[in-house]
């Protein structure tokens, strides 16, 4: 699925979105769930993208890293990663609560990562912007008219939702969060579950009401 120019929703995970971001070079941003790689791999391939220069992860979360590491050993591509969440991608830390059951049951693969964002970090275009609450470290991306949320919310029917709390790691981190919004010019909303939805008077509203 098209977003914008240059940016790709791809079909092969639908569960949790990876996006791909083609300006001057190839950027992924987030990695789906462990066993997607061929199918990623072979859509990658499609687009003409086999070619990555950079993985950039949302967040540590077992959905989102599940595919880091073969990618990485089949491009080359250099992984970033908040640096609060790395403990938990590569092992040196378990998940809190329900998270943990999970990584246990799914044993993400866990891979190398090359670097940790900085504070006002850029890749090219792709601003980092960080975003804490449903994890120590989770950041978002802004390229050009697309905000990449990751798991700040989910979108359901159009609109809006915040995740259980016992997915969140700090519900009022999660808030603050969310207020980043109201200064960010974007025009679609890309989130890692739900579809891409434009800006809109239910995203304003949404945002006011937390």
């Amino acid at each position: 699925m098209i977003i914008a120019d240059g940016v790709t929703m791809l079909k092969c995970s639908p569960g949790s979105h990876v996006f791909l971001v083609q300006a001057n070079e190839n950027i992924l941003i987030d990695t789906g769930n462990r066993g997607g790689f061929e199918a990623i791999w072979r859509e990658l391939q499609s687009l003409g993208a086999e070619q990555l220069a950079t993985i950039l992860l949302t967040h540590h979360d077992v959905d989102h890293i599940g595919n880091a590491r073969r990618l990485r050993e089949r491009t080359g591509a250099q992984v970033w990663a908040p640096r609060e969440d790395i403990p938990y991608i590569v092992g040196e830390k378990h998940r809190p609560g329900i998270k943990w059951i999970i990584q246990s049951i799914i044993r993400p693969e866990r891979p190398i990562i090359d670097g940790a964002y900085a504070p006002k970090q850029h890749f090219g275009e792709i601003q980092v912007i960080r975003a804490p609450g449903h994890t120590p470290g989770h950041v978002m991306f802004l390229y050009r008219s697309v905000l990449f949320s990751g798991d700040l919310f989910a979108i359901r029917n159009g609109r809006l939702q915040l995740f259980p709390r016992y997915f969140t790691w700090n519900q009022q981190e999660v808030l603050r969060s969310l207020a980043l919004l109201k200064a960010l010019e974007f025009e679609w909303l890309c989130p890692a579950h739900g579809e891409p939805l434009r800006r809109s008077d239910a995203v304003e509203r949404f945002v006011r009401q937390q």
